[in-house]
């Protein structure tokens, strides 16, 4: 397993600041959330540094699931643009969100995750072409988001040849237990944080009730090799995640 740090956090520092303090710690990953301002990140700065980058395509402004079909193919098309920039870097995974129902859209529940489904399939062909592995995140609980049932995304994923990212967070907010966390085959991308599961807070690792030492022990049984990745909200949470894993896991580093 390899540790990574997302820049939900770090944003909007520099990107060879945010790769210099990673490296201070003796990480070797980041996951760089493709958006402004990390919408074009340059090749030879990423090079320059002993530092391997997954891509999460953009969050902001975009819906591959509306059922305004100009802005969901302008959402797929900034999915593709992740899925360039992901091919032309290691070790080549993008992830994406699922989509969600917009304000006036409840009355189209069907057509909208269908939508969601045509437009993942799109982006899982392109993905596939390029080399990339496209790893759909599961959502929390929070009203109009898709793909919030991990159970449900497995499936989705499976149909369409993807694979998942399991944001450890989002499913102890939406109730599941770790045991029902790891069930699938295709998670091979995950995102922690912790929360006390009211609310996706994206708090610290070890900050709240989250049992990590679980979770640590489940993936090893599954002989999980992927990447971790803290995903937490600021600077402070970042550290104090490091500190916690290193000092419980030192497997882990």
């Amino acid at each position: 397993m390899n540790i990574s740090v997302s820049t939900l956090a770090l944003s909007p520092k520099p990107l060879d600041n945010v790769f210099a303090c990673l490296e201070d710690r003796g990480l070797k990953y980041c996951e760089v959330i493709n958006e402004y301002p990390y919408d074009s990140i340059s090749k030879d700065l990423v090079d320059s540094y002993n530092i391997k980058i997954t891509v999460h395509s953009p969050l902001s402004d975009i819906n591959i699931a509306s059922y305004n079909e100009t802005i969901r193919k302008s959402s797929v098309s900034l999915i593709k643009n992740s899925i360039e920039l992901a091919s032309s870097m290691e070790p080549g995974l993008v992830v994406v969100h699922p989509g969600q129902i917009p304000i006036l859209g409840k009355k189209f529940g069907e057509k909208i995750l269908a939508n969601s489904k045509e437009s993942l399939s799109e982006c899982s062909r392109y993905a596939e072409d390029r080399g990339v592995m496209l790893c759909v995140e599961n959502m929390p609980n929070i009203d109009g988001l898709l793909c919030k049932d991990i159970n449900e995304l497995d499936k989705m994923v499976e149909d369409l040849g993807a694979y998942m990212t399991l944001d450890v967070g989002h499913a102890h907010n939406m109730g599941f237990e770790i045991s029902e966390m790891l069930q699938s085959p295709l998670i091979k991308h995950i995102h922690l944080s912790d929360n006390d599961g009211s609310f996706d807070n994206h708090n610290a690792i070890g900050s709240v009730n989250i049992d990590f030492e679980t979770l640590f022990k489940e993936l090893n049984n599954r002989n999980y090799r992927g990447i971790l990745v803290v995903e937490v909200k600021d600077p402070e949470s970042v550290t104090e995640s490091l500190d916690y894993l290193k000092n419980n896991f030192k497997n882990l580093f």
